[in-house]
């Protein structure tokens, strides 16, 4: 298991940069950028571009300089290899599912603006596979009504990393865009249930809104590395914040989730996700304390 780093030798805007690869997994190669002060953005779907002046900073964080051409071999020997084509082709068939699960039989321009909308360049892990992940989990927990499919289509519709103006905005958008196409009685719930995502509060006598916020939340109760890839892919939405000041909001938003009691609301969500999620959090309050700690 090894980072590797070559020398500094790409020019960019009056920099030399080098290039960090993992020839394991992904998580490794994070945690040593993240050592390094490497700026999250700095990542490129298999590798980090490095700047001279952060090379040893990388290499008293673990990574271990080598040619180039042994960096290449590590990403096609680990698998972790993603290039342009492969990455696009990746976007557009994901692209292509969620179309055809598009919950309306009309409404195919509206569906192709959320999936442009899904797909802004900001986003990380609020984009396609976000909403994928929502849609396959409200399967998992036995499926949903029409209204709280398209209220997770509309729930991060509208996504600047502002919280609870994000949902209202996007609460918005349903009503506006809705107003044609269903009842007013159902624009409405599609509203109410994308509102309800801030905070993930229901009642618990609301079942379409107890089933949405359990399938936005499952992300929580996924497998370590899946979960590692979402902490990762929330800090670079916000990377414009610093490190220290992000550590100690992320802090903030995993107690509040823990102290969610129960965290989830429908016995399927629960029995599917509840332990795994509860260990996910622990471990990352616990890499959180320490590292603000230092």
């Amino acid at each position: 298991m090894t980072v590797w780093i070559d020398t500094p030798a790409w020019p960019h805007r009056g920099q030399m940069f080098a290039h960090m690869v993992s020839d394991t997994a992904l998580e490794e190669l994070h945690v040593v950028a993240e050592r390094a002060g490497v700026h999250p953005r700095a990542f490129d779907r298999d590798h980090y571009d490095v700047p001279e002046r952060l090379l040893q900073a990388c290499i008293d964080a673990g990574a271990v300089q080598a040619p180039t051409k042994r960096l290449v071999q590590a990403l096609r020997e680990s698998g972790l290899r993603l290039t342009k084509a492969a990455a696009r082709a990746e976007r557009e068939a994901l692209r292509v599912g969620l179309r055809e699960r598009w919950p309306l039989r009309s409404g195919g321009l509206l569906a192709e603006d959320l999936l442009v909308r899904w797909s802004e360049r900001h986003r990380r892990y609020h984009d396609l596979r976000h909403l994928e992940h929502c849609l396959d989990s409200l399967t998992a927990l036995g499926g949903a009504e029409r209204v709280v499919e398209l209220a997770a289509w509309f729930h991060d519709a509208v996504y600047a990393g502002t919280p609870g103006d994000d949902e209202e905005a996007s609460a918005q958008l349903a009503e506006r865009a809705l107003d044609d196409l269903l009842p007013r009685s159902h624009v409405a719930e599609v509203a109410r249930l994308v509102r309800l995502t801030d905070g993930h509060r229901p009642a618990d006598t609301d079942d379409n809104g107890r089933t949405l916020c359990d399938a936005d939340l499952a992300i929580l109760g996924a497998e370590p590395g899946t979960y590692a890839r979402y902490w990762r892919d929330v800090r670079v939405e916000h990377a414009d914040i610093p490190l220290a000041d992000f550590r100690r909001g992320r802090r903030r938003v995993v107690a509040y989730l823990l102290e969610l009691d129960p965290l989830y609301r429908t016995p399927v969500g629960a029995d599917l996700w509840t332990e795994s999620a509860h260990a996910n959090l622990t471990a990352e309050a616990t890499r959180l304390d320490g590292l603000i700690g230092d």
